[in-house]
């Protein structure tokens, strides 16, 4: 019996032929003129590791790898494909592009690990077992977090990252880009989020190590690096949702604008003028990201501040709401209104059921899964994200 092929995420189904199919200087890629930019997409991962032209041409030919799209296929989704590999020929089918880009991805995992070489590899025999595969995802969303406030990488690293994503069918980025530790998005109508909110002075020693003794640790992203970084990633199928923490985790909002801040803390207040604030902030962030869900956070928000602040409880008083919970609820249904009549949806971490849940919220739940299970149940979307599984700073075993 032929062994399975290490193929990530394991297709829905896989039944093996005899022979293979090799690549030789005589391959081609056949693409209707519509599917172009896939089989453009297709020549650029294995041009550079087997060196050979892999003309792109719109005419069924022999030795070919040829993609698909088939309206035929909508039992597929948009993100399933079929793949069948026959000793003169390769054929990818799809019913939207998503579907056809997944299928060239099990067609480089098929190929030896070579193909992911940045330059020509000699003497390796570009060849795929004859096989059908029929797959399409369990989950719509599958996403990978990189948390930008505290581990700031340079440009060039996030597009490294999402060619990762990328190649194990993940679709979603989700990008942590505000915290407590420094403001990472350029936003133009308030420039001292990153002309101070971006740097770690010493109105941070207290967090995470090493503790910086001067403003000169950090950074941001332009919005022209962001635009790349989103085109980027939506041509290897990738959907960013950037995360925008409120209303704790909120210090380098509060160091850049104190006004938005309980005094001596580093909760946002909230005062009118805070929401608007943020909904300003909010309307840059939509600019930028065309996802359709934005996440707010939510998360680990110190009440301490709101319950010992006499303007706060004057505010919860004559909004008619009971405690803190109840404040931080109707906080977060301010963002979700407010997302909501921009055709957008909001996420927030599992802590955005304290109080009640906002009537178009997602949850992200990852202080274990009772909070995402309660939230289903409620008729909530979910995202499962455990800490306990899914957190890549905790020992596998």
């Amino acid at each position: 019996m032929q062994p399975e092929p290490a193929i990530v995420p394991r297709p829905t189904s896989i039944a093996f032929s005899d022979g293979e199919f090799l690549l030789t200087p005589k391959t081609k890629i056949d693409v209707a003129d519509r599917n172009r930019e896939l089989g453009e997409q297709l020549r650029a991962f294995l041009r550079p590791a087997t060196g050979l032209p892999l003309e792109i041409v719109a005419e069924p030919v022999d030795d070919a790898i040829e993609i698909r799209l088939d309206e035929t296929l909508s039992r597929l989704g948009p993100e399933g494909y079929r793949l069948n590999i026959e000793p003169k020929q390769v054929r990818i089918e799809a019913y939207r592009t998503a579907g056809a880009f997944f299928g060239i991805q099990t067609l480089r995992q098929l190929l030896p690990p070579q193909i992911y070489r940045k330059a020509r590899v000699e003497g390796i025999p570009w060849a795929v077992p004859c096989l059908r595969i029929e797959d399409r995802p369990r989950f719509a969303w599958r996403g990978a977090l990189i948390d930008s406030c505290r581990h700031i990488l340079p440009k060039e690293g996030i597009l490294r990252f999402l060619d990762t994503l990328s190649a194990h069918k993940l679709n979603t980025f989700h990008w942590h880009l505000t915290d407590d530790n420094g403001w990472r998005l350029e936003i133009r109508k308030y420039p001292k989020l990153t002309e101070i909110g971006a740097w770690q002075p010493e109105w941070l020693e207290e967090y995470d190590p090493p503790k910086p003794k001067s403003g000169t640790r950090g950074g941001f992203y332009s919005q022209e690096d962001v635009r790349e970084i989103v085109a980027y990633a939506a041509a290897l199928q990738i959907d960013i949702v950037p995360e925008i923490e409120m209303p704790g985790h909120s210090g380098a909002i509060v160091a850049s604008y104190p006004e938005t801040g309980v005094p001596g803390s580093n909760v946002l207040n909230t005062e009118d003028s805070t929401v608007r604030f943020l909904q300003d902030v909010l309307d840059e962030v939509m600019e930028l990201f065309p996802s359709q869900f934005i996440h707010v956070g939510g998360d680990e928000v110190d009440k301490g501040p709101w319950k010992n602040d006499p303007r706060t409880q004057e505010l919860l008083r004559q909004r008619g709401l009971k405690d803190e919970n109840e404040l931080q609820s109707w906080f977060i249904r301010q963002m979700d209104a407010y997302l909501d009549s921009k055709g957008r949806r909001l996420v927030g971490w599992d802590e955005i059921l304290e109080g009640g849940l906002a009537p178009g919220a997602t949850v992200m739940s990852w202080r274990g899964m009772q909070g995402g299970i309660d939230s289903a149940k409620a008729g909530h979307d979910v995202v499962m994200t455990p800490s306990s599984h899914t957190y890549f700073d905790y020992y596998q075993a």
